[in-house]
């Protein structure tokens, strides 16, 4: 297929995009269905702006959300998934999308869940839709088999809404993917894609370029300093990402004050306020008035908010992202001369000082400013293959279409654009009724987004009872039965098994030392044995951290407040070796070291001493903790007559028990000159 040409704004001005551009029915326009993901706030923030362009030019608008498809009511269970390895395993996470992104094919439970979606799918279509469009990269996946396959016969499009492109974004048998600029077009090409389009971004329309007048009106509201610069932190709408320790460092600067959304993660805002930062909000409605109050947005994910940050002219900075596709946009960003990406805290300051004011700052305002102003957006192309498309889909569930039917005609090179309009004031919204923040636009169709029934759009010329697809009883009920069973036997899986084979390959926040060319040392101490200042020293030496479980604690709680006034990192021990919980019985032991620690010397742990044998609920009450999982790979005994040689990359744990103090030196002794060691490393610096 050829390529096809970029979009091209043609006209400077345009109607209010919540006003239809001019009464038509909705059968001359057509209707599209759009298929999103409440997985975040971004698929579907893109989804509900796409519709409102859509249905402002004439189109009726279905919208679904691809969790709704997924049987057996297991689309929450997805995205919940999906939100807890952000969370609570985001090394895990990273794993998983580094080994999809080179494979380039999603795992085997996905690929079940695509397959389990495609009726039901097809079932939601009316019979006078002229062509679907996927804002989420697993309901592409979905269209494009079916498009491939001849089930489904009107065109299928991909608007991409990362600035990055995974290569599961790129869907085989797809009519047109579209891109937000040529960075993100040529990946998409790079993964294969036939047909793409660079069609600019789709935001809110109340995101507009802030005016002097503008940001004192969003101060006052927001209750920010009139004077100060303002550094807006965002983390997605579910306040994901190292947003505590991004807000000290951007304090520390004394750049720019931190102005902190955490979505809906309101244990976080509350933290946050608790640690003296002023301005913490949960989810903001008026995030444009939020956008205009503030000078410079350090974001961790380049998504959504990114692109409406542009539209404000509020320049962008990439800080601390979050694995997966949070540092692959934060690239693509950066590789775009959009946004910079600080790798170094040290390079911090500098650059929100540039970004704030000066001539860096007003360049990246312009190149944002600009990504908005010279491109028509994707509702037009989507316009553009609906208008070539006969409408040929049948509701009934699995029958197909006609295969190779309704090619999808070449872009116009200029046009009439959607109807979007160059500047609105955002509405007033007193400080105490922003419920605090969010990450994307609101939803803006007043509609139940987590129940199987379509969203209608209709014009304004004729708004009728939008046609509902076939609701037939599956017949396969065997099928449902066999797909609940296959997840929950996934479900217990991961939450067992598959998680001791994560933390053993360094995965679910497991410490990883293996890529930094050192050991690390943890001693368990001799119970009931006083170390001396000289062997407490030595261990200082070697950074060399220290593991208390709770009866070394109770018993002797003097002695570990001397390991931390040493300078030795304290390791949660739980009950002691062999550091591993019980189906049943010391199934607290991570709640229960915690304690003993924070009693002994006022403080917790950054880590906890486990074996493998961990499973999900372990993992949880150490992230409740803030606990990484520390796993040794290797043991030596106190007073041993083999020693065995340091490797880069080990974590090694010497374990005295009941040993004599005196055993503990011998064998350090011996670890440290009976071989060539490594250069060592301190603990704290893997967390």
């Amino acid at each position: 297929m050829s390529q096809l040409p970029h979009l091209h704004e043609a006209s400077a001005h345009h109607a209010d995009a919540s006003r239809p551009s001019a009464p038509a029915a909705s059968t001359a326009a057509g209707r599209v269905v759009i298929v999103s993901a409440s997985v975040g706030a971004g698929h579907d923030g893109a989804a509900a702006q796409l519709a409102l362009r859509l249905a402002g030019s004439g189109h009726t608008v279905d919208r679904w959300d691809f969790l709704d498809l997924v049987p057996a009511g297991l689309g929450p269970l997805v995205s919940e998934c999906y939100r807890r390895l952000l969370t609570i395993a985001p090394s895990a996470y990273q794993r998983i999308y580094s080994s999809t992104e080179s494979t380039g094919r999603p795992g085997a439970l996905i690929r079940l869940i695509q397959r389990s979606t495609h009726r039901k799918l097809l079932r939601a279509l009316p019979p006078d839709t002229r062509a679907v469009v996927a804002t989420y990269p697993i309901a592409g996946q979905v269209l494009g088999t079916l498009r491939s396959r001849g089930r489904l016969a009107v065109p299928a499009a991909v608007y991409l809404t990362d600035f990055s492109v995974h290569p599961l974004w790129v869907a085989p048998g797809v009519d047109l993917h579209l891109a937000a600029h040529p960075v993100p077009a040529e990946q998409a090409r790079a993964h294969g894609a036939e047909r793409v389009a660079v069609a600019g971004p789709v935001v809110d329309p109340r995101f507009t370029p802030t005016t002097e007048a503008l940001r004192t009106a969003a101060r006052d509201r927001f209750g920010l300093p009139p004077g100060a610069p303002l550094a807006l932190l965002v983390a997605g709408s579910w306040g994901v990402g190292e947003v505590a320790r991004v807000a000290a460092e951007v304090r520390a600067t004394g750049a720019a004050v931190p102005v902190v959304v955490c979505g809906r993660n309101r244990a976080l805002a509350e933290r946050l306020r608790a640690d003296g930062v002023e301005h913490a909000f949960g989810w903001v409605r008026d995030m444009p008035g939020l956008m205009h109050a503030c000078d410079v947005l350090v974001q961790n994910a380049g998504g959504l908010t990114s692109l409406e940050a542009f539209a404000c002219g509020l320049p962008v900075v990439s800080y601390r992202c979050i694995p997966g596709h949070g540092l692959t946009n934060a690239a693509a960003l950066d590789q775009a001369g959009l946004a910079p990406w600080v790798r170094d805290p040290a390079e911090l300051a500098a650059v929100l000082t540039a970004m704030v004011d000066g001539p860096t700052g007003r360049r990246y305002r312009e190149a944002g400013l600009a990504l908005h102003r010279d491109a028509s957006g994707p509702a037009e192309a989507i316009a553009a293959i609906a208008a070539g498309s006969s409408g040929a889909v049948r509701a009934a569930g699995g029958s197909p279409g006609v295969p190779g039917s309704a090619p999808s005609p070449a872009l116009p090179d200029s046009g009439s654009a959607p109807a979007v309009p160059d500047s609105a004031a955002s509405p007033a919204v007193p400080a105490d009724a922003a419920p605090p923040v969010h990450a994307g636009p609101p939803p803006l169709i007043p509609a139940q987004r987590r129940r199987p029934d379509r969203e209608a759009i209709p014009t304004r010329a004729s708004a009728p009872t939008p046609r509902r697809p076939d609701r037939s009883p599956d017949r396969r009920p065997g099928r449902r039965v066999g797909l609940a069973v296959a997840a929950l036997s996934a479900t217990a899986w991961l939450s067992t098994a598959g998680t001791q084979l994560a933390v053993a390959y360094g995965g679910f926040d497991a410490v990883d030392a293996g890529r930094t060319g050192r050991a690390f040392l943890v001693v368990h101490p001799p119970h009931g044995g006083h170390l001396d200042d000289a062997t407490l020293r030595a261990l200082s030496a070697v950074q060399a951290a220290v593991s208390v479980d709770t009866d070394e604690a109770a018993a002797d709680p003097a002695e570990v407040r001397r390991f931390a006034a040493a300078g030795l990192t304290l390791v949660n021990a739980g009950y002691g070796p062999p550091y591993q919980s019980g189906i049943v019985t010391r199934r607290d032991s991570v709640e229960a070291g915690a304690d003993a620690l924070r009693s002994a010397t006022g403080a917790g742990s950054s880590f906890f001493l486990s074996s493998r044998d961990v499973d999900a609920l372990d993992l949880g009450l150490a992230a409740y903790h803030r606990e990484h999982l520390v796993v040794p790979d290797l043991r030596i005994a106190c007073g041993s007559a083999v020693t065995p040689q340091l490797r880069p990359g080990q974590i090694v744990l010497v374990e005295c028990g009941s040993a004599d103090p005196a055993g503990l030196t011998t064998t350090m002794n011996r670890l440290l000159t009976s071989h060539r060691p490594p250069r060592l490393g301190a603990l704290n610096s893997l967390s």
